[in-house]
Order: C-alpha cells, then structure tokens, then sequence
C-alpha cells in the first residue's frame, strides 16, 4: 500500500488496473455527496459560523498552518474561534478536549500542535459536528468554528470551505482513490469559497478553476527549538559543522527538507509515512552522543509524538504560514452573511 501511494504522482500499469474501482469510488462519493445536498442525508447546522479548511487529496497539503494563520486572523478580527478536528491516528473517537500537553496517540498530533500553536479550545471527535457541540457547551465564548481537515464530512453544515493545494504535487495523476490521491474530482474546487496553494503552484493553472479565487500560501520559519528546554531557541547557523539528522512523518516531507535546505542546513534525510508513530528506538537511532556534535531535527508535528524519549540534541523548527492577502477578508464577508441572514 505505502509503494502504491508513494507513486500516486505517476501514471503506471498497477494504477491503471485500479482504474476501475477508481470509477466506483468516485460514483459513490458523488451519490453521498448529493444525497446530502438533497436533505435524504443530514445535516447539522450549529449556533455559530463555520469554516472548514480540506482538501480534495489524501495527505498533507499544508492544512494545519494555515488553520493556525486563520485562527490567529479571526481572533485579532475580535473573533474567538474554537477548532474541530477527527484527531486523526488517535484513538479518541467520543468527543474530547486537546490540548498542548494531551497524548498524541489519543486526540492525534495535529490536535496537539493546533492547541499549542493557537491557544484556542480545539476538540476532536469521531464526528465532527458533535466535537463542535461539545466545545460550544465547554466555550461558551465561541463565536466561530473552524474545521481541520473534514471537506468531505458533509454532515456539518458549513458557511465557508477553504481547499488547500499542494502546490508541487497537485492532484497527482488525475486519478481518484485507490488508483490516485484524489478523495473527489478537482471540478469539486469550483464549488469552494477559495483555494489556497501551499507554494507557488507547478503544475498547469487550467488544472484550478478560474470562477474560485485563488491564493497563495508560503510556509515560512528559521527558529528550532529544543525538545527538551523548548525555551532554548537557535538559528540555522547553529548547525553548520555538525552531523544532522532530519526526520519528518508528514505528508510531503520534501517541503520540509527544501525549507531546511534554503536555510543552509546540510543534512541527511529520513522521510517517514504522515503521521508515524515513532519510537524510542527509531529516534536513538539517530541521535549521537552530544560529544559527537550530531542533532535530529523534525517537524513540530512531530516533535510532539518525540517529547517522551527526546535528547538535548532534538530540535524542531518553527513554521509559520504566509497567505496572500484577500483570503482572511474573504473569510470575513462569508461571516457577515451568515450574520445578516
């Protein structure tokens, strides 16, 4: 399975023979999908707006920086946003608080990170929209709900869907699930309020519709932080003229290894599957002495599964998104409607 997904870039004879439950799969999300819209499936809607930022591929696109940047807008926009999330990986499936010093193997490592790095009430769930009633009834402060992940989780109604892009990869070869990445075709973009590319986007601009509008995201950060002491910041120059391990369980862990490569960190590289649950064992196998001037270097994704069994010599380094501006005022119209309706 993991081969199959590592060629999901590509067009090859396995894919091709996947061609056909490909077929099936997108029908069925297309029945779902209108069954919803026809009322036959139900949908909740909730006291408070919501928006809900997805995608249309399996894997990492850039999702959880910019659930913080939007966070971060709407609370200086006089909002106070709470965040859903399915606590993917983690074990929790009634809904429950995350919070910065939760257990990753039970609300999930996104959860964990978004609680961190918003300060805002994040809870997880099996089902979104009892999550999100579950922390309207602990918060009852929030006037604005933001989904993590969860575009095609139509049983919560929502006032606005932001879909993230890969803005390297795209939509791969074309091809829904199991022969593609896709989770549903790329016309489903057209029927968004916007679409963001993490990056500038490399392949062909037909493939994005020209009705949605259309930013950019970078992900931006130059500061590690120590695992152990996560007080003791450094800079890049800290790790020229040592050995350096960099370890990333995301879902393109090239974008992370170009991010360190532009800072000027040489480093070997160890990509792991999104979301892997790493062990001791596997973390001392790339930690050296600190006599021996080697660091690990990880993603904060993952340095929250790696803080149990870290070393002095563990760092992650910070990322902050940058999106073009318009995005967050296009937001602010959406909550208006809602409001004025």
């Amino acid at each position: 399975m993991r081969w199959l997904e590592q060629n999901w870039y590509r067009v090859s004879a396995p894919h091709l023979a996947l061609w056909p439950l490909s077929l099936a799969f997108g029908a069925a999300a297309a029945a779902r999908r209108a069954l919803y819209r026809a009322g036959a499936l139900a949908t909740e809607r909730l006291p408070v707006p919501v928006i809900v930022v997805g995608n249309i591929t399996v894997g990492g696109t850039g999702k959880t920086p910019l659930v913080c940047w939007l966070a971060r807008f709407l609370r200086e926009r006089g909002h106070v946003p709470g965040i859903v999330s399915r606590g993917y990986r983690g074990s929790a499936c009634m809904p429950r608080a995350a919070r910065g010093d939760s257990d990753p193997a039970v609300v999930g490592d996104e959860a964990v990170l978004l609680a961190r790095r918003t300060d805002c009430p994040v809870w997880v769930g099996a089902r979104r929209a009892a999550a999100a009633r579950a922390l309207l009834a602990a918060h009852a402060d929030c006037s604005v709900i933001v989904g993590d992940d969860g575009l095609q989780h139509y049983a919560l109604a929502r006032d606005a869907e932001i879909a993230v892009v890969d803005g390297e990869r795209g939509f791969g070869n074309g091809m829904l699930l199991p022969a593609g990445p896709l989770r549903e075709p790329p016309q489903r973009l057209e029927q968004v309020d916007a679409v963001v590319t993490n990056g500038a986007a490399l392949f062909p601009h037909e493939e994005l519709p020209c009705s949605v509008p259309l930013f950019e995201m970078r992900l931006t950060g130059s500061v590690f932080y120590n695992l152990l002491n996560p007080e003791l910041h450094v800079g890049p120059e800290h790790f020229l003229q040592r050995r350096v391990h960099a370890v990333a369980g995301i879902g393109n862990p090239h974008h992370f290894f170009a991010r360190l490569r532009e800072l000027g960190v040489s480093f070997t590289a160890h990509p792991f599957p999104d979301h892997h649950a790493f062990s001791a064992a596997e973390l001392a196998a790339f930690t050296p002495p600190a006599a021996d001037g080697g660091d690990v270097i990880m993603t904060e994704k993952d340095a929250v599964k790696c803080e149990r069994f870290c070393n002095e010599n563990c760092w992650a380094l910070r990322i902050d998104a940058e999106v073009e501006p318009g995005l967050g005022e296009r937001v602010l119209r959406q909550l208006e409607n809602r409001s004025s309706s």
